[in-house]
């Protein structure tokens, strides 16, 4: 498959640049009416019958089992690997160090090209250097535990802590999002406003701990075509990294990944495993399976940059905010380009004509910090939105009408408008909704041994349009068939590009079946940055827009005059079933890239969190007692799906608020807690009884579907909304995360 700059305008293909709005949709004049329903997932019976296949479950003959070695040393090289250790184990077949082909660390998925380097340099603690490969899991992993025991290093000093080199912070190289922004004078509205806020918030790092392991199984044909069964986010940008990684051309790799199993940024790459297991069937002439262990997980994929970020407020005596500046430190091994975006909303959110974003790198030997769920705002909006809580405690205003009165009429950096922008409704909905003119006043709402409190936070999250392509086919017996090397990692995928296949042909979703994640079907726009129900649902939009054209011309009628409805075509007082008028069958492809409109207008989707939290006056518990989110985010493509993405967005708010945090070891940056047992995310016990509500919203700019991001929009701002809630029941102020009780416990009210 070419790629998609190839493609676009291509005879066979109806392709659409989205230079202007697109006011009319397909979708609002369709006659299924499927379209916005809380249909359940297709792929949801598969699921939980454990017939759907992920990547390390597909059965392929004469398999070995490959287990990676990691470095035990957090800076140096490898002087001797003492390979004959780990053959003697009975079952071990090799052990392969081709370390130039090995990937330093994996790929973040917009990237052209994988960095690789040779492993006798290591970089980070846990680093492979080598795969141990053999007729069993347990003999590979068995040798693999006996190598790294026996591998001799030469260890040098290396950086792990960010505070000790702070003054040897860089400036990152500009990206989609620039590192720095400037716009007025900061300092001198500060030194004028009625009012201001400087505070500095620190968060950890993360790791998206989804519940998939990395695992890839590589196979090559005759040809010399690499096959990957994998867990990867983004096949069409990974085959390109794999390619480039393995010095091939693209068209001889081929990426399968029809389910995988979460990934929330950690899957946008490649990672080690993959690279390790191609050489390693290459060298063996048979497939290789090579499955991280959780521990591997944590140690060499990728984790959320630890931040420090501070935020400096002015506003004047009517809490009309005249001067922000938001600028944050945070981490990444030497030559990455990738930089945490704390400031990503920022730019949009507030006003103020005094503006100051900045972003800074210390380079440390730890490992790789790439994207992870809401890249930027998930942290970014810790900060901003606690600081936003308190200038309004300063101030002495409610923290709503603090928000309300700042609400830009046009995007303040551009002086371009929003698409659409609803985030005062979302806030008065919500307040609506969650009681908030039941709040009472700091630490006075004690009820026994707790105390409780209520929170809130704006939510936002910036909306991408992303080139994207895929093929839909009519079959002769009127069923539909979508092909699209897209991926599902758990969002509803399937079922929402079956929805809008369904609803523009006027079938049944029953007949209509959706085939992802294979590198040999058009190039989707991967699951990542929430762009995928937009860019995909376009593409796939665009191809079913041609078929209709198609269908009219064998019918004799024009396009806008047909209605599709049941697997019949009815126009011209006549009614004919669908596969009569297709014969053995069409095809056609639907391109979709971006255009004018993501400069002519600033796309986002907006929402407001509510939260009640209790506190424990003796021991600083807290518990989570409500979560409420109203959530505008275009045209809601499925109901229960969308609400499921922001819902999980929400938990993993709570896990960023209150439990989540990598402990590096100060001696080599290595992960200390290094497993889900140790690494703590949301347990049943800590989640409540979470409510989402959808404004009703189309977007004509965004694209032909109207629809924008949801999956990263419930978590940004979520976390702020509880650190607010905990002020309000206690009246103490944590501005470092996550909010543990031993940060709480010389602040808490008089017993």
């Amino acid at each position: 498959m070419l790629g998609l700059e190839k493609l676009f305008g291509g005879d066979d293909t109806n392709a659409l640049k989205m230079d202007e709005p697109h006011p009319e949709s397909l979708l609002d004049t369709g006659a299924q009416d499927v379209i916005g329903k809380p249909l359940d997932r297709i792929d949801g019976p598969l699921k939980v019958a454990g017939r759907a296949t992920y990547a390390a479950e597909y059965d392929l003959d004469n398999v070995a089992y490959g287990f990676l070695v990691g470095s035990t040393v957090g800076k140096g090289k490898v002087v001797d690997l003492h390979a004959e250790i780990a053959k003697a184990v009975p079952g071990v077949i090799d052990v392969i160090t081709d370390y130039k082909t090995f990937l330093r660390n994996p790929g973040q998925g917009g990237e052209t090209k994988s960095p690789t380097q040779g492993v006798e340099s290591v970089d980070y603690w846990g680093e492979p250097v080598a795969i141990v490969v053999g007729e069993s899991y347990e003999a590979a992993r068995d040798g693999a535990y006996r190598l790294q025991q026996a591998i001799d290093f030469e260890t040098k000093e290396g950086r792990y802590n960010l505070d000790a080199y702070r003054d040897e912070a860089k400036t990152p190289p500009p990206g989609v999002i620039p590192p720095d922004y400037k716009q007025g004078d900061v300092e001198k509205a500060l030194a004028e406003a009625a009012v201001t806020l400087d505070a500095t918030y620190d968060t950890p790092s993360q790791n998206s701990a989804a519940m998939e392991l990395h695992a890839s199984i590589a196979s090559w044909d005759e040809d010399g075509r690499l096959t990957i069964h994998g867990a990867y986010q983004m096949p069409s940008s990974d085959r390109q990294q794999l390619a480039d990684a393995l010095g091939l051309s693209k068209d001889k790799v081929r990426i399968i990944a029809r389910y995988v199993g979460g990934g929330f940024g950690s899957k946008l790459g490649i990672a080690p495993e993959s690279v390790a297991a191609a050489v390693a069937a290459k060298t063996l002439g048979r497939p290789v399976k090579a499955v991280m262990a959780r521990q591997q997980v944590f140690d060499a994929t990728v984790r959320r940059s630890d931040t420090e970020q501070r935020v400096r407020l002015g506003a004047d005596a009517d809490g009309r905010i005249t001067a922000i500046a938001h600028e944050t430190l945070g981490s990444n091994l030497p030559g990455e380009g990738f930089f945490e975006p704390t400031g990503a909303s920022t730019h949009f959110v507030y006003p103020g004509e005094n503006r100051l974003i900045t972003h800074r790198v210390v380079e440390l030997d730890r490992l790789l910090s790439g994207s992870m769920r809401a890249p930027g705002e998930a942290v970014g909006m810790l900060a901003t939105e606690s600081a936003m809580d308190e200038l309004a405690d300063k101030i002495g205003m409610d923290p709503i009408e603090l928000r309300r009165r700042n609400e830009p009429e046009q995007d303040p950096q551009k002086q371009v408008p929003f698409s659409t922008r609803q985030v005062v409704p979302a806030l008065d909905k919500g307040a609506e909704l969650f009681g908030w003119d039941k709040r009472k006043g700091v630490a006075e709402d004690r009820r026994g041994e707790w105390f409780h409190g209520l929170g809130v936070a704006t939510a936002a999250r910036s909306n991408v349009l992303q080139p994207s392509a895929a093929k839909v086919t009519i079959d002769g017996q009127g069923r539909a068939i979508v092909e699209t090397d897209m991926t599902d990692i758990g969002t509803g995928t399937y079922t929402i590009l079956a929805q809008i296949t369904a609803e523009i042909l006027g079938l049944p979703i029953e007949v209509v079946t959706v085939h992802l994640g294979d590198t040999d079907a058009p190039p989707g726009a991967g699951s990542g940055g929430s762009w995928g129900a937009g860019s995909s649902g376009s593409s796939v939009y665009l191809a079913c827009e041609a078929l209709r054209k198609q269908v009219a011309d064998k019918m004799g009628v024009a396009a806008e005059t047909m209605t599709m409805k049941d697997g019949r075509v009815i126009a011209d007082n006549r009614s004919v079933p669908l596969a009569e008028l297709v014969g053995d069958g069409m095809s056609a492809t639907g391109e979709i890239k971006p255009g004018k409109q993501e400069k002519e207008t600033t796309q986002a989707s907006y929402g407001a969190h509510f939260v009640e939290v209790a506190v424990n006056a003796v021991t600083g518990e807290v518990r989570v007692v409500r979560m409420l989110g109203v959530f505008a985010g275009g045209r809601i493509l499925n109901e229960k799906t969308a609400r499921s993405q922001c819902i999980g967005g929400m938990v993993f708010g709570i896990g960023g608020a209150l439990t989540e945090e990598i402990v590096h070891d100060p001696r080599n940056g290595r992960v200390a807690n290094r497993d889900l047992a140790e690494y703590h995310v949301p347990a049943n016990a800590d989640v409540p009884q979470i409510e989402v509500h959808f404004l009703p919203e189309r977007d004509v700019h965004a694209n032909p579907i109207h629809a924008k991001g949801l999956g990263e929009l419930g978590i940004s701002g979520a976390g702020a909304a509880i650190a607010n809630a905990i002020h309000n029941a206690v009246g103490v102020r944590v501005r470092s995360f996550p909010i543990t009780l031993d940060k709480l416990l010389d602040g808490l009210p008089p017993v």
